[in-house]
């Protein structure tokens, strides 16, 4: 018999009840008392004790030995494994008897125990090695009423349901509760059997009045019988589903039997032949029929209506339909793809460069080629996915694209399990089955703008898709089994690339796209986009005409980008104003004046007012990068009377604060060369401030500007206003190499700026700005700061300047 499970009685330990033989204590007596913990035992039952800590051990050999009063008592932390003070422990408890002890091998002692009456602790005599204290006996009344003999019926009935659905109490648990007369007897017999937590077990034992004892027992009956009639019920509901569906299987297998033996085949049957001869005719590698031969015969074992089955037909679907040798043929003449390319793109020469060469090794090599894997970087609007489309029709190829921006999922890339309720294979697959070919154009938009969360890192899942030396063998986590993207033209575009993983660039070949210039931006409205905004706003009867000084105002005043999608939107918003004329029955417009498109488009958005009017104390001119292009970065340096402090403001990051500091020691180092007191530093607080505070501005390009601005403010001469310059400084002078130097061109050439100065180890950079730039600015190549101030800073004032500020 299970003592865990069944509160003993003598009867089921020895057949017969223990020989008690012991004097009943009727005033206070000392007593060992024996904590338990996670157990309560209540007068007249047997309870197996398992004891394992040194001192209930010791207390329980004493007890035994020398023939003490032994006493139970619950501790009130069943948590705690230590052995408990007298604080911790209930105040009443239970006198035991134990009938019997075992020492077991692991150190611990099982012992049989029969309780006697309840007693309260008086006082505690002893603490340690053990805990005695002094006790009293309680008593309870034994009589019998009406109300205690309808309390005793109540309990009984629903004890007797119970027993009937608790499957762990045995019958003769109810007829051990028949013979109980006493009414605290029966209660604390069914307080014993019932599972209830060790606080509401001590409630119970505390509960001298019998009346109250049966009326509480009542309520934890009903609540443990509403909880057995509910698991019943369930436990029920479920048989009769389980044997429904056995059943059913039993009499679909007959079914299928008796078809058999008449020659008939039902729907499911016919539906496992066609995907039998399906795969059958299709040009599948050896691993995939091998795989799907598998899914078919577990298909084949299972109930029609099986949900797993459902499962793996549509598994067999993503086999069936992905294209695992099915390629279009290259079209490998160059001169066609150049021709393609041109007349959909204006500039890019780089790009094209490369895609012409990738179709002449394609041509000569057909089976040595790689799998290429291009990255185009620049900023928006400079044609880098349009590209994609173009090159997919120079090439002859299925074109097929993804935005992976805002993705986070690691699962987007390579899929869910089987496992998965709605499980799909990821998005490369779900492309490469909508491209049907195993060599599409696969453009991969956004890929600087992949997240990261607790679901994954998509970027490094990108990894094998973008390895040429692995990607022949891609792996799913629907699929289960390698996919070859070797033949894919991988093409991903990003408009800055320090958000990439470094594992990732090193995977792709880096292709810039930089902004366009002014004069690009005009040939390429001229070609692409006002003919295409005449055809998409009807205008074709009476197409407008755009001069060019009108399109060099909208470049100049309307729009700020590196590249022509908001010069599109212009565009087309002067269309839709000359498409409206014609629904009003108005004369048809005939030339986009400048006039005109400043009526229709409103006042400038954007005006040239970086430059000053003057050359300037202590405001000089920067060149930034951004992802948008080049910009122009002003900077303003005022003193003041202080203690020699340095302030920064604008929004600056840690990089750009740093080549402040840098700035500031380089001029404190050459002080004396420029007749500025040593003292003054101390003296004076240092402002430094870049406008447009709410733009985030960082880098080390800005040194050299810094410097530029300290020095004039420190010695008055003005910075010449027609300057620009980028470079980063050292504390020995020395003017370091930056990067965006086409970018930052641009942006000066459009300001108007007619003096740049560079690092000199720019130089190499020259060769990618278009001549008519270079001819039309003055480019200073430097590498001190010595050269940097002899050219920026006026060392004279002239009539109609700004004198210079005081100190």
């Amino acid at each position: 018999m299970d003592w865990d499970k069944l509160p003993l009685t003598p009867e089921d330990l020895f057949g017969e009840p223990f020989d008690l033989e012991h004097d009943t204590e009727t005033g206070p007596f000392e007593a060992i008392i024996l904590p338990l913990r996670d157990l309560v035992i209540y007068p007249g039952m047997v309870t197996p004790l398992y004891l394992g800590r040194d001192p209930s051990l010791d207390a329980l050999e004493v007890a035994l030995r020398e023939d003490w009063p032994l006493v139970a008592v619950a501790q009130q932390s069943t948590m705690s494994d230590t052995y408990p003070a007298s604080q911790e422990m209930y105040s009443i408890g239970t006198e035991v008897v134990i009938a019997r002890s075992i020492r077991l091998p692991d150190g611990t002692t099982s012992a049989i125990s029969q309780g006697i009456n309840r007693v309260r602790v008086l006082e505690y005599q002893q603490e340690k090695p053990y805990l005695v204290a002094v006790v009293e006996p309680l008593s309870e009344d034994t009589e019998k009423n009406a109300l205690t003999e309808a309390l005793m019926r109540a309990v009984l009935t629903m004890f007797e349901k119970v027993v009937s659905l608790n499957q762990t109490l045995p019958e003769e648990a109810y007829v051990y509760a028949l013979n109980m007369e006493a009414p605290g007897q029966l209660a604390d017999l069914v307080a014993q059997m019932l599972h209830l937590p060790v606080d509401q077990r001590q409630e119970l034992l505390e509960m001298l009045d019998p009346v109250l004892r049966l009326q509480q027992i009542s309520t934890h009956l009903a609540r443990e019988l509403d909880v057995l009639e509910l698991e019943n019920e369930i436990h029920t509901q479920v048989q009769q589903e389980v044997d429904k569906t056995q059943r059913e299987y039993f009499l679909r297998e007959q079914m299928r039997a008796i078809q058999q033996e008449l020659g008939e085949t039902d729907a499911f049957a016919r539906d496992l032949l066609r995907l039998e001869e399906a795969f059958t005719q299709a040009d599948l590698p050896d691993y995939v029929l091998e795989r799907a031969e598998e899914e078919l015969a577990r298909l084949s074992m299972m109930p029609p209506m099986s949900p797993e089955g459902g499962i793996i037909r549509t598994y067999l679907d993503w086999l069936q339909n992905l294209p695992w040798s099915s390629m279009t043929e290259d079209n490998l003449s160059i001169t066609n793809a150049e021709q393609v390319l041109e007349s959909r793109h204006y500039g890019l020469p780089k790009a094209k460069e490369r895609i012409l060469e990738y179709i002449a090794v394609r041509r000569f090599a057909p089976d040595k080629n790689r799998s290429t894997i291009l990255c185009f970087v620049g900023p928006p609007g400079t044609g880098k996915t349009s590209l994609g489309h173009s090159i997919a029709e120079a090439l002859g190829r299925e074109f097929v694209r993804i935005s992976l921006g805002g993705v986070r999922d690691e699962a987007e890339i390579r899929g869910h399990r089987r496992t998965y309720i709605g499980a799909l294979p990821g998005r490369i697959i779900q492309m490469m089955r909508r491209a049907g070919t195993v060599n599409p154009v696969f453009m991969l938009d956004e890929v600087d703008k992949v997240g990261m969360d607790f679901r994954g890192d998509p970027a490094s899942a990108l990894l094998e898709v973008l390895d040429p030396e692995q990607n022949h063998t891609f792996s799913d986590h629907y699929l289960e089994i390698s996919f070859d993207l070797s033949k894919v033209l991988f093409i991903a575009t990003a408009n800055v690339l320090h958000t990439i993983p470094p594992a990732l660039q090193d995977r792709m070949e880096v292709i810039e796209f930089p902004g366009y210039t002014e004069d690009e931006k005009v040939k390429i409205a001229k070609r692409f986009l006002i003919p295409r905004q005449i055809e998409l706003n009807g205008l074709q009867p009476f197409p407008p005409q755009f001069p060019e000084k009108t399109l060099r105002t909208l470049i100049r005043h309307y729009t700020y980008e590196a590249g022509v999608r908001n010069l599109e939107r212009e565009i087309a918003n002067l269309c839709r104003k000359a498409t409206r004329r014609l629904a009003e029955d108005k004369r048809p417009l005939q030339t986009v004046t400048e006039k005109i498109a400043k009526q229709y488009l409103g006042p400038y958005k954007y005006t040239q007012d970086h430059l000053e009017k003057y050359d300037t104390v202590g405001v000089a001119m920067g060149l930034a990068w951004t992802p948008h292009g080049g910009d122009l970065l002003p900077l303003e340096v005022a003193l003041m009377p202080g203690k020699g402090n340095l302030i920064l403001t604008g929004q600056l990051g840690e990089v750009m604060r740093e080549s402040a500091q840098a700035a500031m020691t380089y001029l404190r180092s050459q002080s004396q060369s420029w007749g500025v007191d040593l003292e003054t530093f101390d003296k004076t607080d240092v402002h430094i401030h870049f406008p447009e505070g709410g733009i985030p501005k960082d880098g080390p390009s800005g040194g050299i500007v810094i410097a530029t601005a300290l020095f004039s403010a420190f010695t008055h001469f003005p910075v010449r206003r027609e300057v620009a310059m980028t470079g980063e400084i050292t504390l020995r002078g020395r003017v370091l190499q930056v990067g965006g130097v086409k970018e930052k061109l641009l942006a000066a050439h459009r300001a108007g700026i007619k003096q740049v100065l560079l690092p000199a180890r720019n130089e190499q950079d020259l060769q990618e700005i278009p001549k008519n730039i270079l001819r039309q600015m003055d480019l200073v190549l430097v590498e001190t700061m010595h050269e940097v101030l002899a050219t920026s800073l006026v060392q004279k004032t002239r009539p109609g300047e700004q004198p210079p500020l005081e100190l």
